[in-house]
């Protein structure tokens, strides 16, 4: 009798609905713990990190030092690489990015936040940024205070490498550095950092310096000598773009292009603001411009960290790349494709 039971009892619990639901429910807990190891797995690639903040304090006392001379010089926007007038500069980078209304940012050494609150402004995005210069901080304050956009720009103190100490991980539509990724001594951990803090999906965008490679042999030891002035000048450590794109790849993000600065010669500034400067605080000031080989070539990289992981499904790689260069990059909504008769069609993944 008390078998019988048990097998009637076994019966009802071991219902082809109750196994069904069991079953859902296990493998939503089963997600959910891959979800949180690959969290934990991007943190620890981060906290696991060397990382030595001794040159990022040399860069904070470097920009208070002469914070009023780069204000006399660059005014609000300190960009070498630049327009004659700086919101077209801004202009350009806001299409590069493919800033739109509803993404989070961040700004990755933002200066005294003109470009933050130029891209809250105009492209209505919100913007988290960091710098580690106290005065380029009070700076920005002000600014964000008196645009009446404390609620859309937000601005903390810190160190760059040390982003998951003041944001949320996987926060990020969108992390920008401006002229200010050169400044990092180590930029292989710099990058993961990036990853931890980007959405799935997100893009990384650099606008920066890197070291020119010259065809006349000569040269190469002119370029040399000209970077070590840079760096040691400016807290600078200008890197090989090709070093820059390998940690990009071997990271795991989609690598999507890499182009020179896209601005009409009519508005180019011609990097006169940076001659200005050194004119007038002597640092790195170059005496004879007739023999002066320039050292450095401008480049844009932008990159998406993979909305999927990247140790599964090796096969989407191409299909995430052919994505965006098709959908984001043409400025186009996601989920429409222009075909060759200008007819959209439904974006697959």
């Amino acid at each position: 009798m008390a078998q019988a039971q048990i097998e009637k009892s076994v019966g009802k619990t071991y219902t082809p609905r109750n196994i069904y639901l069991e079953s859902r429910y296990r493998l939503a807990q089963l997600n959910q713990r891959i979800r949180r190891a690959i969290l934990e797995r991007e943190k620890g690639s981060v906290r696991s990190g060397t990382y030595d903040d001794a040159h990022a304090t040399k860069v904070g006392d470097f920009y208070d030092t002469h914070h009023e001379s780069f204000m006399r010089v660059y005014g609000s926007v300190i960009q070498a690489f630049r327009t004659r007038n700086v919101d077209d500069l801004l202009d350009h980078q806001i299409k590069s990015m493919g800033l739109r209304p509803g993404q989070t940012v961040l700004d990755a050494g933002c200066g005294v936040g003109r470009p933050a609150v130029y891209f809250a402004k105009k492209a209505g995005v919100q913007v988290d940024a960091i710098t580690i210069s106290q005065k380029q901080y009070a700076d920005a304050l002000s600014r964000i205070e008196a645009e009446s956009l404390s609620g859309q720009v937000r601005v903390v103190r810190g160190d760059y490498h040390r982003l998951q100490e003041h944001f949320a991980a996987s926060s990020y539509d969108v992390i920008y550095f401006l002229e200010s990724f050169g400044h990092s001594t180590a930029k292989e951990y710099l990058l993961d950092v990036c990853w931890t803090m980007l959405k799935p999906g997100g893009l990384l965008y650099i606008k920066d310096l890197f070291r020119r490679i010259t065809a006349i042999p000569k040269h190469r030891k002119q370029i040399s000598a000209e970077v070590r002035k840079i760096n040691e000048s400016y807290r600078y450590d200008i890197a090989e773009l090709n070093d820059v794109l390998t940690y990009i790849r071997q990271k795991g993000y989609i690598l999507t292009s890499v182009t020179t600065v896209d601005l009409k010669l009519e508005d180019f500034e011609d990097l006169s603001i940076s001659n200005e400067f050194q004119n007038l605080t002597g640092i790195a000031r170059i005496e004879n411009w007739r023999d002066y080989v320039f050292p450095v070539e401008f480049f844009e990289i932008k990159c998406l960290k993979p909305d999927y992981d990247i140790n599964q499904r090796l096969d989407r790689y191409f299909l995430q790349h052919l994505y965006h260069r098709q959908v984001q990059s043409e400025g186009e909504q996601p989920g429409a494709m222009s075909t060759a008769n200008g007819n959209p069609v439904k974006a697959t993944r």
